[in-house]
C-alpha cells in the first residue's frame, strides 16, 4: 500500500465546499481509527500515516477559512464598515491615528486667528 500524500493548491481549489466537507469527514473517521491503532501499538506504518492525515485535515480547514473569508470580502466590499476579522490589522497606534483628511482639517479658531494676525515679515 502506498502512502497518502498531501493535497496540491490546485486539487483543493477545484473542489466544491460539499466535497471539502466530505473528504474532511472522511479525514476525520481515518484519523480516529489512526489513534484507536496508535494506542493499541500497531505497526509504525500507521503512525506515520497519521501525520500526513492531521496536515490533510489541516489543508482542507485552511482552504474552507480562506474561501470563506473571500466570500465574506466580496460581500462587504464597498461599505461603510467591515467586520473586524477582515479591517487591516496595522498596530493599535496606527489603527487609532487621524486619517489624511482629519489631519488636513483646521478649526475655524485656528482659520480666523491666522487672517486675523497673520505671520509677520521684517525686512531688513
Amino acid at each position: 500500500r502506498t502512502m497518502p500524500k498531501l493535497f496540491t493548491s490546485s486539487e483543493l481549489k477545484s473542489k466544491t465546499v460539499d466535497e471539502l466537507n466530505g473528504s474532511l469527514e472522511n479525514l476525520k473517521t481515518e484519523l480516529l481509527s489512526l489513534r484507536v491503532a496508535k494506542v493499541t501499538s500497531a505497526n509504525p506504518n500507521k503512525l506515520t500515516k497519521l501525520r500526513i492525515v492531521r496536515r490533510q485535515v489541516a489543508q482542507i480547514l485552511t482552504e474552507l477559512t480562506q474561501r470563506g473569508f473571500a466570500e465574506a470580502r466580496k460581500e462587504q466590499a464597498g461599505k461603510k464598515y467591515k467586520s473586524v476579522d477582515l479591517r487591516l490589522k496595522k498596530t493599535r497606534a496606527a489603527r487609532r491615528a487621524l486619517t489624511k483628511h482629519e489631519l488636513s482639517q483646521t478649526a475655524l479658531r485656528t482659520i480666523k486667528k491666522q487672517q486675523n494676525f497673520p505671520l509677520r515679515s521684517y525686512h531688513l
